[in-house]
């Protein structure tokens, strides 16, 4: 929608990566979570920012309008202002229900086989400590309301390791995944996705060392 109202693509992108990590809400629920670590909320909003800045920069750089194909969509123009809403409410329901049940469903099954041995195991090795957390929280998908509450779960690992936990969750999961893939096209997600992977993990470990 942004970029149909003229938005410029690296803008969009940017705010679809910042708007589920760095809003009040998400960074009061982590606060709570953390009270004996207020530097994690900062940590957080930093990280997350940074992230999100870069993959519009780099976007600004290196993307191709050919590879952000946005949905078609139906045309309302003819039609009263309510039925235009609720006629575009439909159509993304439609469009993205599907999925997100996909994205999903992965993720359940993938939580349920994750044995808990192995984290235990990882969160000795301070590198691979940060690894398993960011690849954990792609694949359990939790959403960014709830997530610090189960970083702050994982007493085991280090703080910069529970904070790519926090900033990848967010950014980079199964669910959102499947709907950038369907929305924009699975040739933007395989590039995006990735590339938001690799510069969250960065930046969360680059900020850990700073700030935590």
């Amino acid at each position: 929608a942004l970029v149909r109202r003229g938005v410029a693509p690296a803008a969009a992108l940017a705010f679809l990566l910042s708007a589920p990590a760095v809003n009040p809400v998400v960074l009061t629920a982590t606060a709570v979570a953390f009270p004996d670590r207020p530097g994690m909320v900062l940590a957080r909003f930093v990280a997350s920012l940074l992230t999100a800045c870069a993959m519009g920069w780099l976007w600004q750089c290196l993307g191709r309008a050919d590879r952000l194909r946005p949905p078609s969509r139906p045309s309302y123009g003819a039609r009263g202002g309510g039925a235009a809403f609720w006629g575009s409410v439909r159509h993304d329901v439609t469009h993205a229900g599907g999925f997100l049940v996909v994205g999903a469903t992965a993720a359940a099954t993938l939580k349920a086989l994750v044995p808990a041995r192995w984290l235990s195991a990882a969160a000795d090795h301070p590198v691979l400590s940060v690894l398993v957390l960011a690849a954990l929280a792609v694949v359990l998908s939790i959403c960014s309301e709830a997530d610090a509450f189960v970083a702050a779960s994982l007493t085991q690992f280090s703080p910069t390791a529970r904070l790519a936990f926090l900033v990848v969750g967010p950014m980079v999961d199964l669910k959102l995944f499947a709907l950038q893939a369907g929305t924009f096209g699975r040739a933007f997600a395989l590039r995006f996705a990735p590339a938001t992977l690799a510069l969250a993990v960065l930046f969360s470990a680059l900020t850990g060392a700073v700030l935590l």
